[in-house]
């Protein structure tokens, strides 16, 4: 009967020895020197402190124009500008090739360009303004005219319907523009097709870019799509030119306070204010240093799960807003039900505004949300299957690119589709996003470019140019301000890993050390898997201040596997008896009854190791708790037992009796239990004898268990071993082995989400502390990872994996950052 422990790796060479420590003696993480940040990792956490209440929008030029064109509603001014303060700004802020827009923009958007050049002149003839800057901006026009019809150009939002409508304004105002007629016809093609499409979403389109349509606009359809803060879409552009129209007093209130808040000039997009703060909280997780910020980001979260559940619109009405806050709601233990996302099945996206647009970045943010998925949640399951099979067409496609004109979205969407959120473990995730952090472009782009800040992306040092200051939380900051990625952040994220890297390769070597100690190398029958065990941890518990418990898991998850293998292999009976018997009762002495050398090193060995992490968790707990590690072992052995008689017995259990034993013998309890005991919180008496702690542990194994059988079936019906496969084709003779094959599998997906539903949901209630539970999620992760091998998770990856994590440190040199 095998009872093969959690982690199935290949053999991993066990770190070379040094001089041995004294007998007996606890590793301790006070051990370990330098577990701190240096001075300057300290400094650049304050300094992040400090920005988590500014967000910055750029201004948008585009937008600006249009709202420059607005005149004033009397009938008497209607040849002068409402807003013009706006008509000012244009003025000032041409920039020196002639175009206005970002002044540091991929050299991709050209089209770009040309869209909020274009409108920045019709603005100035409109009110026969600024006749040497539409001079200089009808040079630009003519110079990048090749551009409207280049493929390879990133294209803005409704660009060949906005431009041609430009166009015709232009006329309208006597302007000659310099463009080819054969270009224009081309345009006025791709138009007339966008036109005539008739989708749900194509209506939300057309209102969305109502100033390419003006005089033939249905005006009633487009009200249809404003919000409560009285704007259409939250863009300053529609919402300006629905004003000129129509006169809606709300469009109006909306305008005067974008003013207001950005005094002579408009963003592309306002507001932005939630999307922003997720984001914070997103790339501070994704970068693995969320744990500086526990405060900041909590009252951050507050603030957006109000907003939730006010049914806020500027979260529902948003996909990719709506979608993130579910996830990182969910993912802090807060209280939102799937329903929310209904609106979001298939039949639904692609008739809204998104899917019109086919939004790679809004069916990103649904697929990794739904992700987030607790027992018995159709709505989840199916945007699981339609955003992934999407996301994968448009990978393959190469046609992934959105409203991002940098790689970030490609790489996003890689690791989504091969790193599911259950499967991917914290500081492999983390080093990924690092290292594709100096990739990240921060201008997105609508109807044209914009960029935000928050706390992400700072200006640089250099830079001394007055309309570069950052202005006062909420308010604009001028297209001059660069894109710049934030070094100081990159840095304190590569510091930190490499921080921790450090420590862990002192923990290995004095783990190596302690096999030696113990005489665990002289048991050549057993498999050498020290590395591959204090990997799991690392890759989970990686902080410095958890050293004590990545130790007690290491050495407990070697031992089972010692364990493992000499009551599968090597032990006979009357040792394996022996052996239980000696660990149950040891407070007698038990040296006489030592019926081989290995009983007497395994046996030492676990009673010594049981002992330091019982004198640790002293000092962590306040009372002895070596009498429970003591229970959790002999409970273990046990079950290795009753296991080894069925086999050399062969006997045939029930799937009931077998569970019972089999859950144990995937050997966790050992291996993650105690470390529990040394992560921080206090856990009584009470805590760890509760139902919800029963029930962590037994959803935690029995999934680790049915992915044990399910990989290591064909192999064990070979040798003629039982395992939770073969007692169902036993028990049930009518059962085909791919029936079996599926119940187990659905048994795996149904026990996987529910750790995840007892850990996310029950968050921040009384019980367990939520940094306990969250250790049994992440150890479903490394075994839904370990036993990840239809994906392609083979060994030698694996050990990659691992080296990754524990042997290479990052260089932040080696990113892009200027």
């Amino acid at each position: 009967m095998s009872s093969t422990p959690a982690f199935p790796l290949v053999p991993a060479a066990i770190p070379g020895s040094a001089k041995c420590r004294e007998s007996g003696s606890p590793l301790l993480a006070t051990e370990f020197s330098n577990t701190n940040l240096s001075c300057d990792g300290s400094m650049r956490i304050q300094r992040i402190k400090k920005m988590f209440d500014e967000a910055h929008l750029s201004v948008s030029a585009y937008d600006t124009a249009w709202m420059a064109m607005v005149p004033t509603p009397t009938s008497s001014m209607e040849d002068s500008p409402l807003f013009p303060q706006c008509a000012r700004w244009i003025l000032d802020n041409q920039l020196s090739d002639g175009s206005w827009g970002l002044a540091r923009r991929n050299p991709s958007s050209t089209k770009d360009a040309l869209s909020s050049t274009l409108a920045c002149i019709l603005a100035l003839q409109r009110w026969g303004l600024g006749e040497q800057q539409v001079t200089k901006g009808l040079q630009f026009l003519d110079c990048n005219s090749a551009s409207l019809t280049d493929q390879k150009q990133h294209m803005p939002i409704g660009f060949d319907i906005i431009f041609t409508g430009m166009i015709d304004y232009a006329k309208d105002l006597g302007l000659n523009l310099p463009f080819k007629s054969t270009d224009v016809d081309a345009m006025l093609t791709k138009r007339n097709v966008e036109l005539t499409r008739n989708t749900e979403g194509r209506r939300a389109y057309m209102a969305y870019v109502s100033e390419g349509i003006q005089h033939s606009q249905d005006w009633d359809m487009v009200m249809k799509y404003k919000r409560k803060n009285g704007s259409l879409f939250n863009s300053p552009s529609t919402t300006a030119v629905a004003f000129s129209h129509l006169r809606d007093p709300d469009c109006l209130r909306y305008l005067c306070v974008l003013l207001d808040k950005f005094e002579n000039a408009a963003p592309t997009i306002y507001p932005l204010d939630i999307r922003s703060r997720l984001l914070i909280i997103d790339t501070l997780d994704s970068l693995g240093v969320a744990r500086h910020f526990t405060n900041e980001m909590k009252m951050l979260l507050d603030q957006i799960y109000r907003c939730w559940l006010q049914g806020d619109e500027e979260i529902f009405l948003d996909t990719t807003t709506c979608a993130m806050a579910f996830r990182l709601l969910r993912v802090y233990g807060y209280d939102v039900s799937s329903d929310q996302l209904s609106p979001f099945s298939e039949d639904c996206f692609f008739n809204s505004l998104e899917g019109y647009l086919n939004d790679k970045t809004a069916v990103l943010e649904l697929h990794k949300a739904s992700q987030i998925i607790y027992p018995e949640e159709p709505i989840l399951d199916e945007l699981s299957s339609w955003t992934m099979d999407f996301l994968k067409q448009e990978f393959c496609n190469g046609s992934i690119y959105v409203d991002q004109p940098g790689e970030s979205i490609k790489f996003q969407v890689h690791d989504a589709l091969t790193y599911p959120y259950h499967v991917d473990l914290d500081r492999l995730g983390h080093r990924r996003s690092i290292h594709q952090y100096s990739n990240i472009d921060n201008t997105w782009t609508l109807k044209t470019s914009y960029w935000y800040t928050s706390f992400l992306f700072l200006q640089s040092e250099n830079v001394t140019s007055a309309h570069c200051a950052l202005p006062p939380f909420g308010s604009g900051c001028n297209t001059s301000c660069p894109n710049i990625r934030n070094k100081v952040f990159l840095e304190l994220a590569a510091e930190d890993f490499n921080l921790c890297q450090s420590i862990q390769q002192k923990e290995l070597k004095q783990l190596g050390r302690w096999v030696i100690e113990n005489k665990l190398d002289k048991l050549s029958f057993a498999r050498q898997k020290l590395g591959h065990c204090h990997f799991a941890v690392a890759a989970t518990l990686y902080a410095p201040e958890l050293s004590d418990a990545r130790i007690s898991w290491a050495k407990n998850c070697t031992l089972v596997t010692y364990v493992d293998d000499f009551f599968d292999v090597e032990g006979s009976m009357e040792e394996l008896v022996t052996l239980v018997q000696l660990i149950e009762n040891w407070e007698v002495d038990g040296s006489t009854y030592f019926c081989s050398e290995q009983v007497e090193i395994l046996f030492t060995a676990i009673r010594r190791t049981i002992h330091e992490i019982g004198d640790t968790a002293l000092a962590w707990q306040a009372r002895d708790v070596t009498h429970h590690i003591k229970d959790i072992w002999v409970q273990l052995l046990k079950s290795m037992l009753k296991e080894a008689e069925w086999s050399r017995n062969k006997l045939v259990p029930t799937m009931e009796e077998y569970m019972k034993h089999a859950h144990v013998t995937l050997a966790l309890g050992p291996t993650v239990l105690p470390s529990l005991y040394l992560l921080g919180p206090k856990l009584s008496e009470e805590m760890v004898s509760s139902p919800e702690y029963k029930n962590l542990y037994e959803g935690m194994s029995t999934c680790g268990r049915f992915l044990n059988d399910t990989s290591g079936f064909q192999r064990e019906f070979d040798e003629g071993t039982i395992n939770a496969m073969s007692l169902l084709l036993l028990h049930e003779g009518d059962r085909s082995m791919d029936d079996a094959v599926e119940e187990v599998k659905r048994a795996i997906e149904r026990e996987r989400k529910q750790v995840l539903k007892l850990v996310f949901l029950e968050k921040e209630k009384e019980g367990i502390p939520n940094c306990c539970k969250q250790v049994f999620w992440d150890v479903t992760k490394v075994l839904l990872l370990f036993y990840l091998k239809d994906d392609g998770f083979t060994n030698e990856r694996l050990v990659n994996l691992a080296n990754s994590i524990v042997d290479e440190p990052i260089c932040v040199s080696c990113n892009c950052l200027a």
